[in-house]
């Protein structure tokens, strides 16, 4: 079995914003914007209690940078939510190009986010949507 399966968004999920990325530089946008959706503050006030909030910006975060270097423009995040699970989506404009994990690479060279977000994540993958667009996607319970 691959790390990165292709497999269809989950069901059940209601869509609360989806936000453009036009560059790296908007990730620190991206990270504020998804702790004040999930914490009702854009900065980290309790560090011990907001562990599974981080954890989804950490994964969102790597997704966004992946599609942004390797996926083609346009690229767009979105975060949704069903009771205590929360998705984060990225897609990308390269549907031919699967999220593939390094291998054999010096880990200090990088390029090891995907392992990070199979480990972090409840459950996570692949899918092809509409025409030209790839979304990579996880999923992270609040507990």
């Amino acid at each position: 079995m691959a790390l990165w399966e292709y497999a269809h968004l989950p069901r059940g999920f209601a869509e609360l914003w989806c936000q453009e990325l036009r560059s790296l530089a908007e990730l620190a946008d991206l990270r504020s914007r998804l702790r004040a959706t999930m914490t009702g503050s854009a900065v980290v006030e309790r560090p011990t209690e907001e562990h599974w909030s981080e954890r989804l910006v950490l994964l969102a975060d790597e997704l966004a940078s992946n599609a942004l270097r390797h996926g083609g423009l346009p690229v767009a995040a979105a975060l949704s939510r069903h009771g205590d699970e929360w998705l984060v989506a990225v897609s990308d404009a390269s549907p031919g190009m699967p999220p593939t994990p390094a291998q054999g690479r010096d880990p200090g060279k990088g390029g090891f986010g995907l392992y990070l977000v199979a480990d972090l994540s409840t459950r996570h993958g692949w899918t092809t949507l509409g025409r030209g667009q790839k979304t990579a996607w996880a999923v992270v319970t609040a507990v």
